[in-house]
């Protein structure tokens, strides 16, 4: 499966993950979104999405540990995921961009846009890697 997740860039940048080479994805406070991380596999791949400043898709990164109690919410029923960075994109794509793509129209991104962790089909996975010019690693 494919996956979007936001982050506001000033707070935990793609940089920063790249960095820290692995970190557990928290702060997920919204039911579906939670719901999201828990039906995330080992292996998934999921675009980094900086929110709020650049509005725009800044690299890959990999579902690396499933889901589990989210560690900075004790006691409560939040989860995380361990995400491991995969490849900077080539060229953002930007929200304005995808908007104006007919091929990612009925993106979740667009459709669910409060949401933190949304779904990506595989066309729209494949056709953002078009837009930002941008080939993924052998695994």
């Amino acid at each position: 499966m494919y996956w979007l997740m936001k982050s506001e860039p000033n707070v935990y940048p793609f940089e920063k993950l790249v960095e820290d080479g692995r970190t557990y994805w928290d702060g997920v406070r919204n039911y579906e979104a939670r719901n999201n991380l828990r039906a995330m596999k080992k292996g998934d791949l999921a675009f980094f999405y900086h929110s709020n400043i650049g509005k725009e898709i800044v690299g890959i990164m990999k579902v690396v540990g499933e889901a589990y109690p989210d560690p900075t919410a004790p006691g409560e029923d939040w989860s995380v995921v361990d995400v491991a960075p995969v490849v900077a994109m080539k060229k953002p794509v930007s929200l304005a961009m995808i908007k104006k793509d007919d091929a990612l129209q009925t993106m979740a991104l667009l459709r669910r846009s409060r949401l933190s962790v949304v779904p990506v089909t595989k066309e729209e996975f494949e056709r953002i890697l078009e837009l930002g010019e941008t080939k993924l690693p052998k695994r």
